[in-house]
């Protein structure tokens, strides 16, 4: 389509004797010609990042450029470095706003012959955009059938799609790494804007991204992006894990929560659905341990990641009585006791730096540790037994309070309150 676009500028722009662009309905620059006066910085910004800043795009919008019929003017706004107001084309198909051709006012008002030059070079464009849309549409379908093979749980549906995608070079060879992107709303289910929130950060995840280095999937509460190198580089996937989960926020409905994990990096295509697994892993632990931040790596999550391989129940059996004395009967009184002790073995014990991050005295940090021995019925001096606390209070907070199996009398130790 570049091509295409860029042959037809040059020819309008002979044509007209004067400079002419192409950007996208987001005013990314599709194509341009060699400019014969001089031009402003957005101008430039726009050659040099193929893209410009948000605010520029809203002053385009506020002129009326998604009503617009015809040619329109838009006026300067120096903040953005748009000192040279621009006469705008827009591009319809079906209905719908695909792209501008741009003029610069510099050079001259345009006479009803050059006006007609413009106008059918504005349908040729949205021919060539709307013939690669249907052609890109074929691709994404092609896409994102053999991604979903490729995170099957068959190996050799697995293997058959990584040699599919690489040899229909739709992605690029060597190491891989998935994003995982998941939304909750809590209380409820989600919504049609919900889901086509997890598609929009899908869709950022896949554009920022060089071709053939970004698959994406959407499933019913989560969406997955398959980062190639150098994007699967962990600080890279991080950085765009932040993006995407910016964009899907901004594009849900109010009250939606979201968590990004990223998986670690495999060597090869056919390995990714590993990675798959730990980034589900990794969003699944940024839940329920708000600690670990919204965007969580699985090669960052040390004894969660350990954790959250073992089914729930398996973990709540594993939680001690007295820890589960102390839970549920520590949530009638605001968790103070189950936070100071928490805090106090993160800490490694230092009462001084639990104090603080509490906000309370240490005669008040001793008490609270003497009542939650008390009701545990295990002493924080003994090693094996403060290990057993700090280990315990990590799974509850891993399954969740309401998912801890209930107290019943033969979970109680012999000599145990």
């Amino acid at each position: 389509m570049e091509s295409e676009l860029q042959r037809l500028v040059e020819n309008l722009g002979k044509r007209l004797g004067r400079s002419v662009a192409i950007d996208d309905a987001e005013m990314k620059l599709l194509a341009y010609t060699r400019h014969f006066n001089e031009v402003d910085p957005a101008r430039i910004q726009s050659i040099m990042q193929r893209s410009v800043p948000r605010g520029l795009v809203e002053h385009v919008y506020a002129q009326g450029a998604k009503t617009a019929a015809d040619l329109f003017t838009v006026p300067a706004c120096p903040e953005y470095g748009f000192n040279i107001p621009r006469l705008a084309m827009p591009v319809h198909h079906q209905g719908k706003l695909r792209a501008f051709v741009w003029l610069l006012t510099s050079e001259g008002p345009l006479g009803e012959a050059e006006h007609d030059a413009v106008r059918r070079a504005a349908e040729t464009v949205a021919i060539i955009m709307h013939r690669e849309y249907l052609l890109g549409a074929l691709t994404r379908g092609r896409q994102r059938e053999l991604s979903r093979d490729l995170l099957a749980e068959s190996a050799p549906v697995r293997a058959s799609a990584a040699e599919q995608l690489l040899a229909d070079d739709l992605f690029a060879s060597g190491p891989a790494v998935a994003l995982v992107a998941e939304i909750e709303r809590p209380g409820e289910g989600l919504g049609d804007q919900d889901r086509l929130a997890l598609a929009a950060g899908a869709e950022l995840g896949r554009s920022r991204r060089q071709p053939r280095h970004a698959l994406t999937l959407e499933r019913p509460d989560h969406a997955i992006v398959l980062l190639a190198q150098p994007d699967a580089d962990e600080g890279r996937a991080t950085l765009l894990g932040s993006e995407v989960r910016e964009r899907v926020l901004a594009e849900a409905a109010d009250g939606c929560l979201c968590w990004v994990g990223i998986g670690s990096p495999r060597s090869d295509l056919v390995a990714v659905q590993e990675s798959y697994v730990e980034a589900r892993r990794a969003a699944g632990v940024a839940r329920v341990v708000s600690a670990l931040g919204p965007v969580v790596r699985y090669a960052d999550l040390g004894v969660y990641g350990v954790l959250a391989e073992m089914p729930p129940d398996t973990l709540s059996n594993c939680l001690p009585y007295g820890l589960r004395a102390l839970l549920e009967s520590d949530s009638q009184r605001n968790g103070a006791l189950v936070q100071t002790l928490e805090v106090f073995l993160d800490h490694a014990g230092d009462v001084t730096r639990a104090a603080e991050e509490l906000h309370i005295h240490r005669t008040s940090l001793y008490y609270r540790l003497r009542r939650a021995e008390e009701i545990t019925g295990l002493q924080l001096s003994v090693g094996d037994e403060r290990l057993m606390l700090h280990l315990g209070l990590k799974v509850a907070r891993l399954i969740g309070p309401h998912n801890a199996r209930p107290l019943h009398a033969e979970d109680r130790t012999p000599g145990m309150p």
